[in-house]
């Protein structure tokens, strides 16, 4: 069976509940990726560090019952996860709200596990981290992730980076941009969007934003309701199916894309097969609150 490895940090969600109230979750970009890979029937480990509290051992069983393995998430004392708050407009477009300077998945190069779990990459099929997880890292951290990247490559694992930018995470644009093409030049796959990237490259069109990536295969999403897929330098445009029911939050559809995207290429799709599956699925998640849609809700298979 495919294995997958999901780099990255989950925190806790705070949502605005009637009354002038709050609902708690647990929510991250590449946690919500590997929740979502473990439902389309991949094998998924989540790494990261937590803890030592009650609220990251909540998460711990919430991961442990969606089937996404916790073996590799490290446990620091006297640390806890980070927060964010969500808020939505009309049209379900969501804003985040961070309180993470000192969340324990910060530290996760910086730790006596570091070195076993950066030699334990090369073991799995496709490993998965997006912007995010370089952006809490110091400069430090990151290059020897992205090292570690490069060796698991060069053993037979596939690199998948996606680009969920924020530009709240990054010192300048300068940094961003710099880490971005160390990441391309990493990984076999990029999941890219013109919304991530139009904020470091103003003004470039999607033709010169897809030729700063070298991956040999690459998925642009675009502002309209459709895909650019380019493997080994052959593009083809890609066309989403109409959304059926009102969007109401628009959070984690980028990453039930990439956990679409990776489990239908793990098993056996092409590319072009495997965008339209990306689609079909965030255009799910879409229809509901929150980053994790209820089981029942999922879609009897990925694609039509």
């Amino acid at each position: 069976m495919a294995r997958v490895a999901c780099i990255g940090e989950c925190m806790i969600e705070l949502r605005p509940a009637p009354g002038g109230l709050f609902s708690r979750g647990f929510g991250g970009d590449t946690l919500n990726t590997a929740v979502y890979l473990a439902r389309l029937g991949i094998e998924t480990d989540y790494i990261t560090a937590l803890g030592d509290d009650t609220l990251s051992d909540e998460m711990i069983a919430g991961w442990q019952a969606e089937g996404v393995g916790t073996a590799k998430v490290a446990r620091l004392k006297s640390k806890l996860p980070g927060i964010y708050m969500i808020e939505t407009d009309a049209r379900g477009e969501r804003k985040f709200f961070h309180w993470r300077e000192s969340a324990a998945a910060r530290q996760l190069m910086d730790l006596p596990d570091t070195e076993n779990i950066l030699q334990s990459l090369a073991d799995y099929d496709v490993v998965y981290l997006s912007a995010i997880t370089l952006s809490i890292l110091g400069e430090a951290g990151r290059s020897r992730l992205i090292a570690a990247l490069g060796q698991a490559r060069a053993k037979g694992a596939r690199i998948a980076f996606d680009t969920n930018f924020r530009a709240r995470g990054w010192p300048d644009l300068d940094v961003a941009r710099t880490v971005f093409h160390d990441a391309f030049e990493a990984a076999n796959i990029v999941l890219a969007s013109t919304e991530d990237l139009l904020p470091l490259y103003p003004g470039e069109n999607e033709e010169r934003l897809m030729a700063r990536i070298l991956s040999g295969e690459v998925v642009m999403k675009l502002g309209e309701p459709a895909s650019i897929v380019r493997v080994d330098g052959l593009a083809q445009a890609v066309k989403a199916e109409p959304v059926a029911r009102p969007v109401v939050d628009t959070t984690a559809a980028g990453d039930s894309f990439a956990a679409a995207y990776l489990a239908a290429r793990l098993g056996g799709a092409d590319p072009v097969q495997a965008a339209r599956a990306g689609h079909h699925l965030a255009g799910v998640v879409v229809c509901y609150p929150g980053a994790i849609i209820p089981r029942e809700a999922m879609p009897a298979r990925a694609t039509k």
